[in-house]
Parts: structure tokens; C-alpha cells; sequence
């Protein structure tokens, strides 16, 4: 993993630091597992604009990535370490023993050849998904599931880990990335490692355009608008704004906005820090 910097030949070039993609093996995807995606342009089936701020940017195509890894005991080789755009990991093309091929997201250290399997009984190696009862205790995992056989919705952004901390009953109790340590079902799967391309946060896009060809258009401040369009604006000159808060009232910052009778808090040993 490495960062790429240029020299200042272009004002936008001068602050530009992005991923050198040193690990990235081909630059064409498996064609049977791709799949469009259709633009909303922030507009719903009526075409009213329900989400400002989002439209344009590059045509992409969807790549089905298995979340579940439910094809159990059965060896697959890495053919190839590959670039998504729909994501901040790297993802790797995987084909089992019996032909069939699969996308995951590519842990942080996996090389093209390597054999990666899923299931009971097997090696905590990386890439390897085993069930929640099975990891060793202090071991790194991502692509952690809530619930069985749902596939995996916790940790799986780019340099992205949790820990498996202990086992209490038929629960394990994980340390999220957040910061928050929960409960979860032992006959949850994980996959051992951390998520690749870590140096994704360092990253830094150095013009307005970047930001356009990833389909995010430029956001209008509260404070700049008039008192009828959000808490925050109106006002002679150039006001504060007062309490930060979002355009419904509700104020930033800090501000708890979770349902004190929410079903999954008894889950939740210890909330993130701040």
C-alpha cells in the first residue's frame, strides 16, 4: 500500500494525494459479475428531489460481492486483487474448485494465488471466514454479520477491523471500529484481517471536480441561506448562525438522537467515545 504525491505543475495537483494502486493486479472485472446501476439523480419514483446534493459523476458498473461466503469447505484461489469504484476497499476475484466464480472485499495483505476457504474446522488465516465460536480470543476480524446467515454488515470499509474481546453464553463480544463494544451471535460468521487499502483515509482529492466525478455536488451552508430555509440563516452581515443544527432543528454536535427504548441497546455493552 502507497500514496502517490505530485509536483505543484497544476494549483489542483499541489495538495492531490492518492493511491499509487500498487496492489491492484488487473484492470478488467469479471464480466458475469457485473451488473448496472442506475442513477437517481437524489430524485424518487415521482421525480421529486428527496436527496440534495447528489447527481452526475462517472458511469459505474455494480459488482456482486459475496457478503455471505456460505460456499463452505470448499478451496478458492485468488485470481486477481481489483479496483471497485462503489466502495473504499479493494476487492478480489476468488474462483472455487468447482469453477464457480465470486468477488469479496480483499483483506489487507492477500496475494493473488492464495487459497482462502469459509466454514467450520478451518485455519484462522487471512481470508479465511469462520464462525464467531471458533476465532481465537484478540484475533482482527472484518465483514462481521448481526445475525446468521444474514451476510456481513459490520467492518467492511477500506483499513476498516474490529476484535473479537471474549465469549459470554452464545454470544462474543466484539470491539467495533467505532469504538463501541456489543454482543454478538456466536453462529455469526467473520473473516480474519483487516480490510485492505488502509491508506485510504490519507487520501486527498485536491480539486472540486474529484468530487463531482464521484457523483457528490456542491452543499449549500445553513448559515448562507435565508431564515425560511434553515435554522441558521437570516441575519445582517455576516452571523454565526448560533447553535449548529441541521435544517429540521435538530442541533449537531453531540446531540443523542438515539430511542432510549431501541430493542438492540441491551446488546450494547459500552457505547463509542466520542
Amino acid at each position: 500500500m502507497a500514496l502517490k504525491k505530485f509536483k505543484p505543475i497544476t494549483s489542483s495537483q499541489r495538495f492531490k494525494v492518492i493511491s499509487a494502486f500498487d496492489e491492484i493486479t488487473t484492470q478488467n472485472p469479471e464480466k458475469s459479475l457485473l451488473t448496472p446501476v442506475k442513477k437517481s439523480g437524489g430524485r424518487n419514483n415521482t421525480g421529486k428531489m428527496t436527496m440534495r446534493y447528489l447527481g452526475g459523476g462517472h458511469k459505474r458498473m455494480y459488482r456482486i460481492i459475496d457478503f455471505k461466503r456460505d460456499k463452505e469447505l470448499v478451496p478458492a484461489i485468488v485470481q486477481s486483487i481489483e479496483y471497485d469504484p462503489n466502495r473504499s476497499a479493494r476487492i478480489a476475484l476468488v474462483e472455487y474448485q468447482d469453477g464457480e466464480k465470486r468477488y469479496i472485499v480483499a483483506p489487507n495483505g492477500l496475494k493473488v494465488g492464495q487459497s482462502i476457504m469459509s466454514g467450520k474446522g478451518i485455519s484462522p488465516d487471512i481470508g479465511n471466514t469462520l464462525y464467531l465460536s471458533e476465532i481465537p480470543l484478540g484475533t482482527i476480524i472484518h465483514n462481521i454479520e448481526l445475525r446468521p446467515g444474514q451476510g456481513a454488515k459490520m467492518a467492511r470499509s477500506a483499513g476498516s477491523y474490529a476484535q473479537l474481546m471474549s465469549r459470554d453464553g452464545k454470544y462474543a463480544v466484539i470491539k467495533l471500529p467505532s469504538g463501541e463494544t456489543r454482543l454478538i451471535l456466536q453462529s455469526c460468521k467473520a473473516t480474519i484481517g483487516m480490510v485492505s487499502n488502509p491508506d485510504h483515509s490519507l487520501e486527498v482529492s485536491g480539486k472540486a471536480g474529484r468530487s463531482r466525478w464521484l457523483g457528490r455536488r456542491p452543499r449549500t451552508r445553513g448559515v448562507a441561506m435565508n431564515p425560511v430555509d434553515h435554522p441558521m440563516g437570516g441575519g445582517e452581515g455576516r452571523a454565526s448562525g448560533g447553535h449548529p443544527r441541521s435544517r429540521k432543528g435538530i442541533p449537531a454536535k453531540g446531540y443523542r438522537t438515539r430511542k432510549p427504548k431501541k430493542a438492540s441497546s441491551k446488546y450494547i455493552i459500552e457505547r463509542r467515545k466520542k
